[in-house]
């Protein structure tokens, strides 16, 4: 049961410069010392796709660590509460041992995260899983979004922790128009892209369907963003640097940056804190 320690805590909006239409994340400083069962009893009670815990660093590199919650469990990484979290972490106080940059310690390692100006954006960790999806996945994700095989255009896991896999349609508004059958959907971990129009300010639409983790769909998704972009500048279907939109079928306005340096990628925007207070852990 809840004890009487109160816990700094904000609700930080990521990927927007305008608050609440992002993508929320719940972040508890000072966590240490939490139960794993207090932790997944707060992520389920928020309902927010992700609550973090932010705690002392066990790595010598690291900054602090970080435990990342759904409401249906831990999860090894995840984009937007990497963001988030650090967002509320220098708001804080925390102070970085290196100028510009981060190190944030997580169940998927070590992830490094820049500050330009306003900006965080964090290196997009190595890929779990990648290559084309086995046929009868396919078939499964056509079914579950309720559209013809060969509207598929491309595949593949983008699996960065979360278990993501991906598929490319023709268009940004082809993906906005999906309506998927949650019952199809129950088992799939799933990103959708799609090419907005030459001249748009967006390069992509994406759409984040993650019923296995609690939520049906995720606003605005950093972890698969960064799959994706692995996935795309790697074929060359993406350039090396562009923005992405997110959450436009939520009302939300989410806009990413995505840029390869070297081998890396790098996915970032902008967050804002709308809640700060206190939580009774």
């Amino acid at each position: 049961m809840p004890s009487d320690r109160l816990l700094g805590f904000a609700q930080v909006d990521v990927f927007a410069e305008t608050p609440y239409f992002g993508n929320p994340v719940a972040v508890v400083l000072d966590s240490e010392g939490v139960s794993d069962a207090a932790m997944a009893r707060l992520a389920r009670w928020t309902n927010l796709s992700e609550t973090t815990f932010v705690r002392p660093p066990r790595h010598p590199e690291a900054d602090y660590e970080l435990r990342i919650f759904t409401p249906g469990g831990e999860i090894p990484f995840a984009g937007h509460p990497t963001l988030g979290s650090a967002h509320a972490w220098l708001e804080a106080g925390g102070r970085p041992r290196s100028s510009g940059a981060l190190v944030q310690e997580c169940r998927a390692g070590l992830v490094e995260v820049r500050r330009s100006g306003a900006d965080l954006s964090f290196r997009a960790p190595a890929l779990r899983r990648r290559g084309p999806l086995d046929d009868a996945h396919v078939h499964r994700i056509a079914r579950g979004l309720c559209i013809d095989r060969a509207r598929i255009l491309a595949h593949s896991w983008v699996d960065n922790g979360p278990g993501w896999a991906a598929v490319r349609l023709a268009s940004a508004d082809e993906v906005l128009a999906l309506e998927p059958d949650d019952q199809a959907m129950r088992d799939l971990m799933l990103g959708v892209v799609g090419p907005h129009p030459e001249g748009s300010p967006l390069r992509f639409e994406v759409r984040a369907f993650a019923l296995p983790s609690g939520v049906r769909e995720d606003p605005v998704t950093g972890s698969l963003q960064a799959g994706i972009a692995q996935w795309l500048i790697a074929d060359g279907t993406a350039p090396r640097s562009y923005q992405a939109g997110q959450g436009a079928r939520l009302r939300r306005r989410g806009v990413l940056t995505v840029r390869a340096d070297g081998d890396d990628v790098w996915v970032g925007g902008r967050s804002v804190t709308c809640v700060r207070g206190t939580v009774r852990l």
